[in-house]
């Protein structure tokens, strides 16, 4: 009795050939999970779908598009500009020439046989033929190994001085871009608001027409104003793009890549108090310090041409082989003979020619800084003066008139000419304020260049 065997089977009590028998299985389960979780089945699938579609996505997805402020636009142009990228790589290749210019040259090996048979010159060597070896080593002297090298370091430190001259500048042009960008979008909103004065200004008018006090003239003219205002706006919006295209090829993004919409106003603090504190580190910008590094790489290949007058000297060792054995061996002693004086007095001049450039460039590069910084600070205070001259004065002024206009129309006491010069001196003085705030930043821009206000 115990030998027999039960009806049926519970899933435990299973080998693992009836795990696998799909005909097995359902017997054993016939309602699966999935089958009976659907939904379940279709969330994962999307779980897993969603997963891999994210792993797909490019790392640049997930990047802030640049535009919301200032300092977005700065972190991007240090961090993707091209251009910087190109200059990252050409002052680590000027680095990387420092070590070569003042090793040795390789030396020379040399192979050398002797008693060939002409008829058969590939025979195996016998005992009659000669094989030479030697070995040679240039090695120079009087120190020009360590001028070569300083030369090289030298034209290493100007190239990374060029770096920095590029990032001031490209940080002042997107600067310079994102203030265009940003005026355009504050002149639109100035014309919007003046479209919407203008609209309520057409109803107040209909109202008077409506009663009687006012000619249906007024309310035409209103909407005359209002399209002239649209062309306008239309102008405006056009220079947006404009400024967009400029700010993304600063960035070294596509002409017609997405831009943010800008925030609240950029903010450019100038540190210096006057012009001649601005100018008193002309020299040391880092266009007038790379300019001095190649004069004095210059003057360091002067005194290495003058060196060259002495020649160098070139050690070798060599060995004879007879048969199977050393038959002899040799040191060689190699001088060069000063021939050629006329070539080497040209390198020399050449060398004089080429530091009194440089030198001369220096002095260029820095007029052509201070002749930036005098032109930049007088925008800057200009524009200055003039913006707080339109806060403070003119725009209190037109705004009073614009409220003593209006309340009088209401009571017939003006015209609608009257009512209508006073919205645009108004509104005018406004979008003359946001102009006066553009040249500001931009000549502050331009001043911060020469300051080394890069950050």
């Amino acid at each position: 009795a115990s030998s027999e065997r039960p009806a049926s089977r519970r899933p435990k009590d299973t080998d693992m050939a009836s795990l696998f028998d799909p005909m097995q299985a359902r017997r054993l389960h016939p309602y699966p999970l999935f089958r009976r979780r659907p939904l379940l089945r279709h969330l994962l699938a999307c779980v897993f779908a969603g997963g891999l579609w994210t792993l797909a996505l490019p790392a640049t997805a997930t990047e802030p598009i640049p535009g919301h402020s200032l300092e977005s636009i700065r972190t991007w142009v240090l961090e993707h500009n091209p251009e910087l990228r190109a200059m990252d790589f050409e002052t680590q290749a000027a680095e990387a020439r420092i070590l070569p210019a003042g090793a040795l040259p390789d030396p020379m090996a040399s192979v050398g046989f002797r008693g060939l048979d002409p008829d058969k010159p590939w025979r195996t060597a016998g005992a009659e033929r000669e094989v030479n070896y030697a070995l040679r080593q240039r090695f120079p002297l009087w120190g020009k190994r360590g001028l070569a090298r300083t030369a090289a370091s030298q034209d290493a430190v100007a190239v990374g001085l060029d770096r920095i001259t590029a990032a001031r500048d490209l940080l002042a042009e997107a600067e310079a871009a994102y203030v265009r960008y940003w005026h355009a979008d504050q002149a639109v909103a100035v014309l919007d608001r003046r479209i919407a004065l203008l609209r309520q200004v057409e109803e107040i008018a209909g109202v008077r027409y409506a009663l009687g006090r006012a000619a249906q003239q007024d309310a035409i003219r209103a909407q005359v104003e209002q399209t002239s205002l649209q062309r306008e706006r239309i102008e405006r919006l056009a220079t947006k793009q404009e400024a967009a295209a400029t700010l993304n090829a600063v960035l070294g993004r596509r002409s017609d890549a997405p831009l943010a919409t800008p925030g609240e106003a950029p903010r450019l603090a100038v540190h210096s108090a006057s012009l001649a504190e601005a100018l008193d580190d002309a020299d040391a910008h880092p266009a007038v310090r790379s300019q001095q590094a190649r004069a004095e790489a210059a003057r360091t290949n002067v005194v290495l041409q003058r060196r060259n007058r002495f020649p160098d000297i070139t050690l070798g060792v060599g060995a004879m082989q007879l048969g199977n054995g050393l038959e002899s061996t040799e040191l060689m002693l190699e001088v060069e003979i000063p021939f050629q004086q006329r070539a080497r007095r040209e390198r020399e001049r050449e060398s004089r020619l080429l530091e009194e450039a440089a030198l001369a460039r220096m002095d260029a590069t820095l007029r052509a800084v201070e002749e930036r910084g005098a032109s930049a600070w007088a925008q800057w205070t200009s524009a200055r003066e003039r913006r707080e001259l339109i806060e403070n004065t003119l725009l209190p002024q037109a705004d009073a008139t614009w409220q003593s206009a209006l309340a009088s129309y209401q009571v017939g006491e003006v015209d609608f000419g009257t009512l209508l010069e006073a919205l645009n001196e108004w509104q005018g003085a406004d979008l003359a304020r946001v102009d006066a705030l553009r040249d500001e930043l931009l000549g502050a821009a331009a001043v911060r260049a020469i300051e080394g206000e890069i950050r």
